[in-house]
């Protein structure tokens, strides 16, 4: 039977996850993520490489948008199969898909609004790329599958999700192809978490992998220690708390916010930091940390403690919530010092452009990014260094401090990685390095090769190899 790896997204940038497998006349698709990077946006309105009535099913890996945000549109031209997934992932993608519609239409309301104001056309049709029409039938075809738990989606194929450590819910893909005359497994290690990082279990080592795609979103660095993020952040805020501005975080609304939520209760705790109040300004993020209560039972064994001890890892004394508009709009005019934490974590759509709007041009506020900026977003733009940004329309001067804080990543590091697929026996046939940008990928592909001797390449967007 004739195997092969098509790479749709996700393939020489960072974005867009999207892998078609072929295993005769099968079609399975690892994925179906938005592209967030500006230079490739576009490719959101391109129609699919491959007719989406004819894949069979979806492996929905994790709830991060650039994984499942374009789920809705593949629904929408034609895809009537299965979604694959863990249960705590169909219970946040469904949070992360309808608030990605939401998103996408008022955001149309003001471009257009803007747009005639200004005289100008969108490269981009008025529309959005989907509805809550298209993410209700999308939600109607989740099946969800326990990690570990073998299961046949297709004849001779054979699928198992194991613990990825990257978010709640996240899992690597292990594909068993078996036609009788020959067993392959093609392994996805999906984004892979970075051991003793806070609330989750660490990532399940894979032992077995006839083909490896792996991601290399940091394929070519190292990262701080995790150790360092409370100092980093007490001396972040009280230096902000000295200037009396506002400490404005830009935030993933899944995973990223209820990390920071864990550090910031155990500083408080530890009086490391003043009391504060703490806004978390994403109602995504908020329905996101209560899913986290929903499933406590993938947890590490540090927040299993807290929740025997009556303490919650997400939940703290000031923390305020806000639900509404009006609850967010009073956020600017809490006096003294505040610490906003709101998506998007990029910076490239909901409420933190509006509290940017409020403080980027304050000296004595920061904007503390605490995660991955991908090239062409507002957040790598501020990141870089830009004196001036476009918000809202609008160029902004930037007279705000800007710090990073490393160690947050999700995202396991070239040595983490390295060390996660350290297991696999005998070698991968060919590992295929995907889910970085070009530079990163292809420094970790020679890593792998010059480390292992193992067969590597970098696809690029667009291309299928057959596995031989």
């Amino acid at each position: 039977m004739d195997l092969e790896i098509g790479f749709r997204g996700a393939a020489g940038n960072v974005t867009g996850s999207r892998t078609l497998v072929t295993a005769g006349d099968t079609r399975i698709l690892v994925d179906c993520g938005l592209f967030q990077e500006r230079d490739f946006q576009a490719r959101n309105w391109e129609p699919f490489l491959t007719d989406p009535a004819i894949i069979d099913a979806v492996i929905l890996t994790h709830a991060h948008v650039d994984h499942c945000g374009l789920l809705p549109r593949l629904v929408n031209q034609g895809f009537k199969g299965p979604v694959y997934c863990t249960p705590a992932t169909a219970d946040i993608a469904e949070i992360v898909l309808k608030d990605s519609a939401r998103l996408q239409q008022e955001d149309l309301a003001f471009k257009r609004k803007r747009h005639r104001r200004q005289d100008r056309e969108s490269p981009h049709p008025y529309e959005p790329l989907y509805d809550e029409n298209d993410v209700a039938a999308t939600l109607s075809l989740f099946t969800p599958v326990p990690y570990d738990e073998e299961r046949a989606i297709a004849d001779h194929v054979r699928l198992t999700l194991r613990n990825a450590g990257h978010i709640l819910g996240s899992s690597m893909v292990s594909l068993e192809i078996d036609d009788g005359a020959q067993k392959r497994t093609v392994l996805f290690s999906c984004d892979v978490g970075r051991n003793h990082s806070p609330i989750l279990q660490n990532p399940v080592m894979p032992t077995v992998a006839d083909y490896l795609a792996v991601e290399s979103t940091y394929g070519d660095r190292t990262h701080q220690s995790n150790a360092s993020i409370p100092d980093r952040l007490a001396e972040i805020i009280g230096r902000t708390v000295e200037d009396g501005g506002n400490v404005v975080i830009p935030s993933f609304a899944v995973e990223r916010t209820q990390e920071l939520l864990f550090h910031l209760g155990r500083l408080k705790e530890k009086q490391a930091i003043p009391d504060l109040p703490v806004f978390i300004d994403s109602p995504m993020a908020t329905r996101v940390t209560e899913v986290f209560r929903k499933h406590p039972h993938l947890f590490d064994e540090d927040s299993l403690r807290l929740i025997a001890e009556g303490r919650h890892p997400c939940d703290f004394p000031g923390l305020k919530l806000c639900r509404t508009v009006d609850e967010s709009k009073a956020v600017n005019q809490t006096p003294g010092t505040a610490i906003i934490i709101a998506g998007s974590g990029m910076c490239t759509g909901g409420r933190v452009k509006h509290h940017l709007v409020h403080n980027i041009g304050r000296p004595e506020s920061v904007v503390l990014f605490v995660g991955y900026q991908a090239n062409g977003t507002l957040g790598r733009r501020i990141v870089d260094g830009e004196k001036s940004v476009r918000i809202h329309g609008e160029y902004r001067a930037v007279k705000a401090r800007v710090e990073r804080v490393h160690g947050f990543s999700a995202h396991a590091d070239r040595e983490e990685l390295l060390t996660w697929m350290g297991n696999i026996a005998p070698p991968p046939r060919h590992v295929f390095v995907i889910h970085g940008e070009i530079k990163a990928a292809e420094a970790f592909a020679s890593l792998i090769h010059s480390r292992k001797g193992w067969a590597t390449s970098v696809p690029a967007t667009g291309d299928t190899v057959k596995l031989t």
